[in-house]
């Protein structure tokens, strides 16, 4: 049984890349799961000057103590003009600076899902260049274009090619931790 971290880089309530976690996750039967909503991690804008004068905030330090001590992470990455959304290069830049090493060694499923046709691919290839430099090791990928046309609350992924897809990247990265 491994101990699996899994989030949304979105801190919105309605966020489409947190349905697809959650979905994720109940697909990891038998797993230990740490399901974190970071739409109630609502961290300041880094800068250097707020660092030096107020430290690192108690759940920043808990979060990446979360992300060492997980097997697995299980990561939907959201995309704002192409790019991650300024909350999650956020959280980045504060993880970062508390430990440069906050996500070296860590075995990671990466995701995207957007409204649009491309499923966040921009912000999802550039979390992975991201992540990979910080040493993090990227077991799998998947991206789910046109969320609101291909995902069910219920059901879940509702195009089958896509399923097959989303189902064979979690084997893949369960079968490497």
């Amino acid at each position: 049984m491994a101990t699996i971290l899994a989030f949304a880089g979105s801190n919105s309530s309605t966020s489409v890349n947190f349905k697809l976690v959650r979905f994720t996750t109940a697909q990891l039967e038998g797993h230990r799961v740490q399901l974190l909503n970071l739409a109630n991690f609502p961290f300041p804008m880094y800068s250097e000057d707020y660092e030096k004068e107020h430290g690192f905030l108690n759940s920043l330090i808990e979060l990446k103590n979360d992300i060492q001590s997980a097997d697995g992470i299980v990561i939907s990455v959201n995309e704002h003009n192409g790019n991650p959304s300024a909350y999650f290069k956020n959280l980045i830049d504060w993880l970062s600076r508390l430990d440069r090493d906050f996500i070296r060694d860590s075995k990671v499923l990466l995701m995207s899902t957007s409204p649009g046709k491309r499923g966040g691919i921009g912000a999802h290839e550039l979390v992975d260049k991201t992540l990979s430099r910080f040493g993090a090791e990227i077991l799998s990928t998947f991206t789910l274009p046109s969320f609101y046309d291909n995902f069910d609350t219920e059901k879940g992924i509702t195009d089958d090619e896509l399923s097959k897809q989303h189902q064979s990247a979690i084997a893949t990265f369960l079968s490497n931790i």
